[in-house]
């Protein structure tokens, strides 16, 4: 199992972290199988989104922010990070991508990205990489 730490720089923002999984799957010389990502916070998440032009992952931090409003959260109360909370359980926590001729088979447009949500803060994303 590998371990990638990523330092975000502000509260809320999006990091393409592809170039290193992808470097991960190289080093392993799978041809054919699948990759896990897990994220070990609980206001932080990843996914898979377009990060080629980065108006796409500000008008996701827009969305949420919409949806999820900073301020009105029980949990406030405790850490004023509520909403970062929740807006990591909704995006979630881990993906699957699958390895085809020794290569993560994304889409033309799809990058794996780090969503921080209450940073900036050090991050741990646990890869684990099976297949043949």
């Amino acid at each position: 199992m590998f371990q990638i730490k990523i330092k975000t720089s502000t509260r809320e923002q999006g990091i393409d972290i592809t170039s290193q999984i992808k470097q991960l799957v190289q080093k392993t010389g799978i041809k054919e199988g699948i990759c896990f990502l897990y994220c070990l916070h609980a206001t932080a998440a990843v996914t898979v989104a377009e990060s080629y032009d980065p108006n796409v992952l500000k008008d996701i931090t827009n969305c949420l922010n919409k949806l999820i409003p900073k301020g009105k959260w029980l949990h406030d109360r405790i850490d004023n990070n509520g909403d970062a909370h929740i807006k990591a359980a909704i995006v979630g926590p881990s993906l699957s991508i699958p390895i085809q001729n020794k290569k993560l088979a994304l889409g033309t447009w799809q990058n794996i990205i780090l969503l921080e949500f209450d940073g900036p803060r050090e991050r741990t994303i646990l890869c684990k990489i099976q297949g043949e």
